[in-house]
């Protein structure tokens, strides 16, 4: 007799349904916990330690994915892994994805890539788009931002476009650090050159998340910077559609 096979499990902070902003059409999007940037501007700091999620095994998650095949499918939708990082969960997210191109879903990973070497080749062939977070285009404004180092993320890059994987990348536009056409400048190069970039989406920052650092006893260091403003972005877009890429 064949032992049955030990359910896969990890920490999920949460789930939800999204449009727009996860990918294509409607999404299912499970947010995975644990990450190893500590960007100055993230959103959700509380999704940082794995142990802030709720442990949860693949099947159920895949189970409530489920009930919103119909709705999902009808709007050209699909299921996207975020975070946190996925990728700090492989296994899991590897798990999730496979799943949800058996329920006939169009498959998204929202990663920073910065732990890319961690996916599997399994793993990327159970991904339809990756979303990319290009956080900066010069190590050390990177590594001002997020405490870690950029070239994981680049290489990564590199090895989707050697697979063929399609891509979107995200850039968060944040005025006196990510503003600086320098940044922009290289990002959009180095996006363009990769020939597999369908889509850039230029993001203003925001200081929406700022009560969460304040709930976790942590200084939001950005709470005086401003949003860009509506050319500030234009601008960056630009930049980006200058390298013949599409950006919003």
């Amino acid at each position: 007799m064949t032992a049955a096979l030990a359910p896969v499990t990890g920490s999920v902070h949460s789930w939800d349904i999204s449009t727009g902003v996860d990918g294509p059409g409607t999404r299912f999007v499970a947010f995975l916990s644990g990450c190893p940037l500590r960007c100055l501007y993230c959103q959700n700091p509380d999704t940082w330690a794995r142990g802030n999620g709720i442990r949860c095994d693949a099947d159920d998650m895949l189970g409530e994915a489920a009930k919103y095949v119909p709705f999902i499918t009808a709007s050209g939708g699909g299921a996207t892994i975020s975070g946190g990082e996925p990728l700090q969960q492989p296994g899991f997210a590897s798990a999730l994805l496979r799943g949800f191109r058996e329920l006939g879903l169009h498959t998204a990973l929202d990663t920073s890539g910065f732990l890319g070497r961690a996916a599997s080749d399994e793993l990327l062939d159970a991904t339809d788009l990756v979303l990319l977070d290009i956080k900066a285009g010069q190590p050390e404004t990177y590594r001002r931002l997020t405490g870690r180092d950029l070239d994981p993320t680049l290489r990564f890059a590199e090895r989707l476009a050697a697979r063929g994987t399609p891509v979107w990348v995200r850039y968060v536009l944040v005025p006196g650090i990510t503003d600086a056409p320098a940044e922009v400048e290289t990002v959009a190069r180095f996006a363009a050159g990769l020939g597999i970039v369908d889509r850039v989406d230029v993001l203003p920052f925001h200081t929406l998340g700022s009560a969460k650092w304040a709930e976790l006893g942590r200084r939001f260091v950005l709470a005086d910077t401003p949003a860009p403003t509506a050319a500030q972005v234009e601008r960056a877009r630009m930049t980006f559609r200058e390298q013949g890429l599409i950006a919003y």
